[in-house]
């Protein structure tokens, strides 16, 4: 026989949390049928009529008494309150997330931190070192990047040609003139599958090379419009070749002026043989710094160019990849749109010098 258990010791709040539990349709079962164990434990009831009632085990019933008498209602939910210290940001603790992101690298060799890392380093959560992050506009993720030049004209070809952009002369027309070069005729292996809702368009990762041509191109920046050719490759022959072309497109009673970057078949014996003639003593050539394309605009022009029709084109041919150049040169002239220059040469050598002065400092 065994000796009836009296009743459970079940204060007054844990039976409103239990008798809460049973009446919460939300509850899961076996906390429900936990909670009508453990009130009809506090009622006296025996733990076999119980057992017979709920149709349990009376072992599990014993378990169940034992382990509520030790931890309380958190053997009912399972749920264990931790109780920890909760870190507040303070200007100290900022200050020092700041300096660790700022001045060191984490230990096991990695580039720079990530929130979870330093968050751990730091022992505090992951919000706290994003928020300080947030605030200061700080980026451990991101890279730019940037090349100085070491032309020693930099300043005398930096004013000369912004000053053309700004103030361009009376009766000249100014134009930027490159070439893209090695454009790929590209044909994916599979169909693309087309932009639909929720979806971006889909293209295969590999593709069949079908040839290469190179735009030579001559950006007015007046009003934007484009003089460009394509040819099959990009020497002396052919940038004279283009020269030619552009003569013969410009009116011939003005002075042209071109921006062009340092790149040789700019300044071959050949282009100075083609200049040496008295009716072309009107075209003058304004080299832009070494490392220093980013002054030329046609290089904008060919950023447009190559993302909204070349990168993500489909060619079947180098014929069939000119004649979608020509198409889409044909659509910019018909509503060109010149690029606005702000930036004064004082301001852009100003820029230059304090990045001069922080590469030297490393800050």
């Amino acid at each position: 026989m065994f000796t009836p258990a009296g009743p459970l010791g079940v204060s007054a709040d844990q039976k409103q949390e239990l008798d809460r539990l049973v009446r919460n349709g939300g509850s899961p079962q076996k906390i429900a049928l936990r909670c009508r164990i453990l009130l009809l434990a506090r009622e006296g009831v025996p733990n076999h009529a119980i057992a017979e009632e709920l149709n349990v085990s009376r072992p599990t019933i014993l378990a169940l008494r034992a382990a509520f008498a030790e931890e309380g209602l958190v053997a009912v939910t399972g749920i264990h309150r931790r109780k920890r210290s909760r870190k507040v940001l303070t200007p100290e603790l900022e200050q020092k997330i700041l300096d660790t992101t700022l001045q060191t690298r984490p230990g096991d060799g990695s580039t720079h931190w990530s929130v979870r890392m330093l968050a751990r380093q730091m022992g505090v959560s992951r919000t706290i070192v994003h928020r300080v992050w947030q605030s200061h506009e700080v980026q451990p993720h991101r890279v730019e990047r940037f090349k100085l030049s070491k032309d020693p004209r930099f300043e005398e070809k930096v004013r000369d040609i912004v000053g053309l952009y700004l103030n361009p002369p009376d009766r000249a027309l100014v134009l930027c003139v490159d070439e893209k070069s090695q454009i790929q005729a590209l044909d994916r292996t599979a169909p693309i599958l087309p932009l639909r809702p929720g979806l971006p368009e889909r293209q295969t990762h590999d593709y069949k090379r079908h040839g290469t041509t190179t735009l030579f191109a001559a950006f007015n920046i007046l009003n934007g419009k484009v003089i460009g050719t394509c040819q099959q490759r990009h020497r002396s022959a052919e940038f004279i070749r283009f020269l030619n072309h552009l003569e013969s497109q410009v009116p011939s009673d003005q002075e042209i002026h071109l921006v062009m970057d340092n790149y040789c078949t700019h300044k071959s014996a050949k282009v100075q043989r083609w200049l040496k003639p008295r009716k072309r003593s009107r075209f003058h050539f304004h080299f832009t710094p070494t490392s220093s394309s980013w002054l030329n605009q046609v290089e904008r022009f060919f950023a447009l160019i190559t993302g909204r029709m070349i990168r993500r084109g489909t060619f079947h041919s180098a014929a069939e990849l000119e004649t979608a150049i020509y198409t889409w040169l044909a659509h910019w002239n018909g509503e060109p749109s010149p690029f606005i220059w702000r930036a004064s040469a004082d301001v852009i050598l100003d820029k230059v010098r304090r990045c001069k002065e922080l590469t030297r400092t490393g800050d």
